[in-house]
């Protein structure tokens, strides 16, 4: 299959004046699925796998949550505000239904649209998915720059946001070095395959902090809706290197969730969405 452009800064403005930033990857004429970044991250996350998408006959259309990229930030907003934009933006490209994935700090998303509009999906994916932090030991095995920051996220919310702009005061660059120094020699190895660098962090702030910031409230505060009471058939993966999002909390959405079909890795990491993109697509397309 020949290269097909990717199309990189798409906008649709919303019901509320807000403006919804994403990008499409693989086949224009492809079965839909949605993809949902993680933090901080942004529409040009997944655009390595393009190529890959495409030969598995996927339109893959990476939208950017409010106040990252291209969109704009939404005060006040909750997890399960997340699915109403979705299906804007799917009705407006004339989708009736379609798949969803979320990687680490997408996967909540993932899972409320699978919560929420079941009837829209067709099929749900979580891979290296954060869970809530309501179960015993949810943090333990995280990175320690990761637990700081959702704990102040949670307890110190004001504090929060001065700490994630001193982080980012130094520029994406230096950001993501230290990220990348703290990951395990398979994530560093993924990234470095793939030439992965600071650009998609950089699009993420774009807009400033306050989309980063209030992400994270999101993930830290009560979701709204119970895992137990997802009815649609959601598929995880997860690695046991994970430090970014610890293996305990993949294992708690496996067995939360009622139909949730969950494969572990033994010696993969955070990064496995990259080697395993052409296994994801496979079971989202079957």
């Amino acid at each position: 299959m020949s290269e097909i452009p990717a199309i990189t800064n798409r906008q649709i403005r919303l019901r509320d004046g807000r403006t919804l930033g994403y990008a499409e990857y693989g086949d224009p004429a492809g079965k839909p699925v949605f993809f949902f970044h993680g933090w901080p991250s942004s529409r040009l996350f997944i655009r390595s796998q393009a190529s890959v998408t495409a030969s598995f006959g996927v339109r893959l259309i990476a939208c950017e949550r409010p106040g990252f990229g291209l969109s704009d930030f939404k005060p006040e907003r909750k997890l399960l505000d997340w699915p109403d934009d979705v299906i804007e933006l799917a009705d407006a490209l004339a989708i009736g239904q379609f798949a969803v994935a979320g990687h680490s700090g997408g996967g909540p998303y993932a899972a409320a649209c699978a919560f929420k509009i079941p009837s829209r999906l067709t099929a749900a994916a979580i891979i290296s998915g954060f869970a809530p932090l309501d179960f015993p030991n949810a943090t333990n095995n995280m990175m320690a720059s990761n637990r700081l920051m959702f704990g102040l996220a949670k307890h110190l919310p004001w504090l929060h946001r001065i700490l994630i702009s001193l982080t980012m005061s130094g520029g994406p660059d230096k950001y993501f070095q230290r990220m990348t120094s703290s990951l395990p020699e398979v994530d560093r190895a993924v990234l470095a395959s793939l030439g992965k660098g600071a650009d998609d962090i950089a699009e993420a702030f774009r807009g400033g902090v306050s989309g980063p910031v209030w992400d994270q409230y999101v993930l830290v505060r009560p979701w709204g809706f119970r895992l137990e009471d997802i009815s649609l058939d959601v598929f995880l993966w997860h690695g046991d290197k994970d430090v970014m999002v610890p293996l305990q909390m993949g294992q708690y959405l496996a067995k939360t969730i009622p139909k949730c079909h969950a494969t572990f890795f033994s010696g993969e990491g955070h990064m496995l969405i990259f080697p395993r993109w052409a296994e994801v697509l496979s079971r989202l397309v079957a």
